[in-house]
């Protein structure tokens, strides 16, 4: 595309320019679908909580309360997903010129410590049930159960439809599919009561499903951590990057200063610096790459300084001015 470049050096000694024929509006794609998904899975959630709290309280199941917490912690991790994605979708200003789609993955991260949260407290009753075990009515506990896990595994199928992708969509499945185990947990739990009458098997129970919503929560933890810490993306790493352009594209001599980032799940941005080969055109060195790292790495901003060492040429419309190109974008 035609630019107005203009040049400047850095410290590296280089004369690089960078062209901007637009500003830098970038409006993260949130689908009405995401939303509606969330917000109808928060509803459900947000309700059901009450019959499984008064249903652990009645049946003094401490799985059925750990579940009844854990569904509260789910319909915060709902609420706090919907209003990211109605806050992503606010137009990008002059201070924030990417808008504000990073705060999706602040509430990812909000997700995984509301796990860890809920985990903590779910050990410290097993202990005291351990200590002193207490009276379980299985049959109560058991009906609030069987319902729980069919209200989770709905909700579970209606967030895996269609696009699942999205950083808070993902956690706000592994908080439902840790509510599914809860409630498998606490008809295990019931039926082992109803038969045997044998109560810590309630605690022992609730421990072990707390384990394995520890890992998810862990998962989704780094992953949010990843992106804030600017990570590159998996098998999109610097030398990877750099090593893929120079075999890969005619009159790249190297490539440096390579940065790349997520700015929020799915939106991969780069800075990076060419250096063409003696008497190449630039301008048939700089579209390959960009084509390059969209299709090969997936990133929808690359924006690439020109090095100039050598005896490079630039034959665009305005002759003598440096370039470098701004690519990617989709408005």
């Amino acid at each position: 595309m035609a630019t107005r470049p203009h040049s400047h050096s850095d410290h590296h000694g280089h004369d690089h320019a960078e062209g901007h024929d637009h500003d830098h509006s970038h409006v993260p794609v949130v689908t009405k679908d995401n939303e509606r998904k969330i917000l109808i899975s928060f509803l459900i959630i947000f309700s059901f909580m009450f019959v499984e709290a008064v249903g652990g309280y009645v049946s003094g199941s401490l799985a059925l309360l750990a579940d009844a917490g854990h569904m509260l912690t789910d319909a915060i991790a709902l609420g706090l997903a919907y209003v990211a994605f109605r806050i992503g979708r606010w137009a990008a200003d002059e201070r924030r010129s990417f808008g504000y789609a990073r705060f999706e993955v602040i509430a990812g991260l909000v997700n995984a410590l509301t796990l860890f949260g809920i985990v903590g407290w779910i050990f410290y009753e097993a202990v005291g049930r351990f200590r002193d075990p207490q009276p379980v009515l299985a049959g109560s506990m058991f009906v609030v159960a069987l319902i729980g896990m069919l209200v989770n595994l709905f909700v579970l199928w209606f967030l895996t439809r269609g696009d699942s992708e999205h950083v808070n969509v993902k956690g706000a499945v592994l908080h439902v599919m840790g509510d599914l185990l809860g409630s498998v947990g606490a008809i295990v739990a019931a039926v082992g009561i109803w038969y045997t009458g044998w109560t810590p098997i309630d605690p022992i129970l609730s421990v072990f499903v707390s384990l394995l919503i520890l890992r998810s929560a862990w998962s989704l933890l780094k992953n949010a951590l990843h992106i804030l810490l600017e990570g590159a993306p998996a098998k999109a790493g610097s030398s990877e990057i750099s090593e893929y352009l120079r075999k890969a594209v005619p009159g790249v001599r190297s490539v440096s200063h390579v940065h790349v980032w997520s700015l929020t799940s799915g939106r991969v941005l780069a800075t990076l610096q060419v250096r063409p080969m003696d008497g190449a055109d630039v301008r048939h060195v700089i579209k390959p790459v960009e084509h390059e790292l969209k299709t090969t790495f997936g990133i929808e901003h690359p924006t690439i300084g020109i090095d100039w060492e050598g005896d490079a040429r630039c034959s665009l419309e305005e002759p003598g001015n440096a370039t470098a190109s701004h690519a990617g974008h989709s408005h």
